[in-house]
């Protein structure tokens, strides 16, 4: 219970005028229509809440990349330009290819030849082969055949891989988008060289996106066992997020840990590099509450009707703090368990929460 001497006498004048003003606007109601039944109560809740964090977080793409070439060759075709939106395996750059083809050609003639080869030593082998059974033909006869079958099938090996090599080497003269998204940046103009390896187009996918942000060292260890944050847009919207990835590691400039959550935005309202507040809880601490119906304010006066031990509403101050679900935390005024009146300031002034003339004077 609070005692009413801590309060001072001009606070006490202060509080008195209020609730005069107070009842006097809700008595004229009340004797014409006095409301009966009994005062609804709640008990003073004692909750563990988590203390937070605010901080900026920033949004980017799960998918961003660079497009680099891996043959050599001019540019022939660029068909999208920065900003445009790509479907995967699009054509974005288009490379001259007449010495692909060339290699191509040249590599597919070698395979040809060692088939030739091949067919001939495995004819040979055949005839030596058949004729050895026999004993009509020496070891070292039937050894050479043997051999030269086997270098055969090894120069077709070979060529088979030069062919599949140079194909390679001209599907990188087609280079598609590996994946839906939007280009970002435009390394090379057509008409230029390039060579493997020089960057050609930067781009980036909408489909999947993330929020990170820096967290200071002081809050890195509470935040990592509590995994939990809230991300907020700034029109007060919560995004739903994924999960969530705290780097081993602190920057060596600003001391802060980076911590990463995935998004789930199916309808596409959200891209990379937007703003947005990242609410992390790094304590917790024992706090009470009480239903937001319960209080009544005027100005400065925060108070709330508690149930004596004769079981009468008595008007009592209280500091209050933050909002949580529908519930005033309360830092100062009641204590866990006491019965506080619900819907005070409908019923301010009935004959259910009068104020005798003494209590008015004493307030």
């Amino acid at each position: 219970m609070v005692n009413n001497q801590l309060i001072s006498r001009p606070l006490r004048a202060y509080v008195g005028v209020v609730v005069g003003v107070l009842l006097w606007g809700f008595t004229c109601s009340a004797q014409a229509q006095p409301v009966p039944g009994e005062l609804a109560m709640a008990a003073v809740e004692s909750r563990s809440l988590a203390e937070n964090v605010l901080l900026d977080g920033v949004i980017e793409a799960v998918q961003q990349s660079t497009v680099s070439a891996q043959t050599s060759g001019k540019v022939l075709q660029m068909p999208f330009d920065v900003d445009d939106s790509v479907r995967p395996g699009d054509l974005i750059v288009q490379l001259e290819d007449s010495e692909q083809r060339a290699r191509v050609s040249q590599a597919q003639a070698a395979v040809n030849e060692a088939g030739a080869v091949l067919l001939d030593a495995n004819q040979r082998f055949a005839r030596i082969e058949s004729v050895h059974k026999r004993g009509l033909v020496s070891v070292q006869e039937f050894d050479q055949a043997r051999n030269n079958l086997a270098g055969a099938q090894a120069r077709v090996e070979r060529a088979e891989a030069g062919l599949v090599e140079a194909r390679e080497q001209l599907s990188y003269t087609r280079i598609e988008a590996p994946y839906g998204g939007i280009l970002t940046e435009r390394h090379v103009e057509v008409g230029e060289s390039v060579s493997p390896g020089q960057a050609l187009l930067s781009g980036l996918s909408l489909e999947q996106l993330r929020v990170v942000v820096d967290l200071p060292q002081r809050y890195a260890a509470s935040a990592r066992a509590e995994r939990q944050a809230t991300v907020t847009l700034a029109d007060g919207r919560v995004l739903k997020t994924g999960e969530m990835t705290f780097y081993p590691y602190a920057n060596a400039k600003t001391h802060t840990f980076r911590l990463r959550m995935a998004l789930n935005e199916p309808n596409g309202s959200l891209f990379p590099g937007m703003l947005v507040k990242v609410e992390v809880p790094v304590s917790r601490s024992e706090t009470l509450l009480v239903p937001a119906s319960s209080l009544v304010q005027h100005s400065e006066l925060r108070a709330v009707y508690v149930m004596d031990s004769n079981g009468k509403p008595r008007l009592r101050q209280v500091r209050t703090g933050k909002i949580v679900d529908n519930q005033i935390e309360i830092l100062a005024g009641v204590s866990a368990g006491e019965q506080v009146v619900l819907n005070a300031i409908e019923l301010l002034g009935s004959a259910l929460l009068s104020i005798p003339p003494a209590q008015q004077r004493a307030l």
